[in-house]
């Protein structure tokens, strides 16, 4: 009997909503308040720079998804390109950092709920698990939907501010804070207003605020027409960075001088309590909720389809490879729900420093997913050429642009060693992978002496 296969049942509107919910997120509602605490309105410049950086990974991964009819995901690709060995380090790594950032999301789902009803943090924490992993196991369809609405909530809300802001700038409104004007961007301490070093250290946590823009990869398998809606999920990616984080933080900060901003405290809801709406805290509120929640079903999905193509690699425990009757790899997810389920609770322990230890840990793993496609891409143009020239979506300016991100990645690495707040869990994170290399070595030799 033939195994069955993933399903591609995801149409072109939830390919394309989940692009933009993937560069839309947790990052960009609650951690553009810590960012912009340390380069203030310069943190502009770090949004378009990492967003730059990012369309040139996708731009990469689309290319080399788009090469061979049969990858399922960049895992695959690492497989072809750079050996068995950096694909089970990769895949791993990917599960890790998905099911991080999905512990500090779900723990994010009880925190909000906790707005309205006073109840322990940890019932809405695992209801919101139980019922996203509910949908998750009915139908690759059912994640689409769940996404393309948590996913329009986020474009509409930042849709209503930028439109708010533009109508406020053009009739000179006055807050409590002073007026609404674009000199707030510099009249507060100057661009630079904590010179370079502030500018630096705040390249962290935007990288973590595009973490999940690759999503459009991972759901390659289960994409109808490949071909024509991966293209035109990437090729949108720059529009967006440059509409909804550069757009939405140049309105947040023309209504807001940045020196008003608490990085504790969402920008949006200062911003919407600011111009006297009075149940803005409420609508925000419900807003990063969903977008929390939306960011846990996407780790839901994402560590499920790794977990998946790691078995059908032989890289992971042949179970995950099983599919139920809606094709879904209900194994995997169960697994995944489990292990956000218990991190959830025992962060708990540290909720003060949970969020900046599981973003810079997030941060780090992305960065090496987003370099390992990077290096991939350069070692496909050297040694496929046929398969670049018959290429219908070739990535621009390569390899000298995939040098140049892969420098820039290196650069924010050694950033975060100078960081106090970055240094430990950067120091911290090599003992990942060599935890996974020596599992690695175990798992080849047992492969070897099983052969023998």
């Amino acid at each position: 009997m033939a195994q069955p296969e993933l399903k591609r049942e995801l149409a072109n509107r939830h390919v394309q909503l989940i692009a933009i919910g993937g560069t839309i997120g947790t990052g960009l509602f609650l951690g553009s308040g810590k960012a912009i605490e340390k380069a203030g309105p310069s943190i502009m410049i770090t949004y378009l720079i990492v967003g730059i950086a990012v369309f040139f990974v996708m731009r990469a991964l689309g290319e080399l998804l788009l090469s061979k009819a049969g990858y399922q995901s960049f895992t695959d690709i690492a497989e072809d390109y750079l050996g068995s060995r950096v694909a089970f380090i990769t895949g791993w790594t990917y599960w890790f950092c998905w099911i991080m950032t999905a512990m500090a999301d779900v723990i994010a789902v009880g925190v909000y709920v906790q707005y309205w009803f006073d109840i322990p943090q940890w019932v809405p924490a695992i209801a919101c698990l139980v019922v996203l992993l509910g949908l998750n196991l009915l139908t690759v369809k059912s994640f689409g939907e769940l996404e393309f609405w948590f996913a329009l909530i986020k474009v509409i809300t930042i849709l209503a501010l930028i439109g708010l802001g533009v109508i406020l700038l053009i009739i000179g409104f006055k807050t409590d804070a002073g007026s609404v004007t674009v000199r707030n961007l510099w009249e507060h301490g100057g661009f630079f207003p904590n010179g370079i070093s502030g500018f630096l250290f705040s390249f962290q946590m935007v990288v973590f605020a595009y973490v999940g823009v690759e999503l459009v990869g991972v759901s390659a398998a289960e994409t109808a027409d490949p071909e024509k809606n991966i293209p035109s999920a990437i090729n949108k990616i720059p529009l967006r960075i440059l509409f909804f984080y550069v757009g939405a933080l140049f309105v947040l900060l023309c209504i807001n001088p940045w020196t008003e901003l608490s990085p504790a405290e969402s920008p949006f809801v200062k911003t919407f309590t600011l111009v006297g709406i009075p149940i803005a805290a409420g609508i925000i509120n419900f807003v990063v909720l969903t977008s929390a929640a939306s960011a846990c079903n996407s780790g839901m999905f994402s560590t499920s389809r790794i977990l998946y193509n790691l078995s059908r690699n032989d890289q992971a425990s042949p179970n995950l490879g099983k599919l139920n009757k809606n094709h879904v790899p209900a194994n995997s997810l169960f697994i995944s729900t489990i292990v956000i389920s218990v991190g959830a609770l025992l962060s708990k322990l540290i909720p003060e420093q949970a969020f900046g230890i599981v973003t810079t840990i997030s941060a780090i793993c992305f960065i090496w997913v987003w370099g390992i496609v990077l290096i991939c891409h350069i070692k496909y143009k050297k040694t496929r050429p046929d398969l670049q020239a018959r290429s219908k979506f070739k990535a621009p300016f390569t390899p000298a642009i995939n040098y140049i991100v892969l420098t820039l990645f290196a650069g924010i690495l050694i950033i975060m060693l100078f960081a106090g707040e970055t240094r430990p869990a950067l120091l911290c994170t090599p003992l990942w992978f060599i935890l996974l290399f020596i599992l690695y070595s175990i798992r080849s030799k047992k492969g070897k002496s099983n052969q023998a």
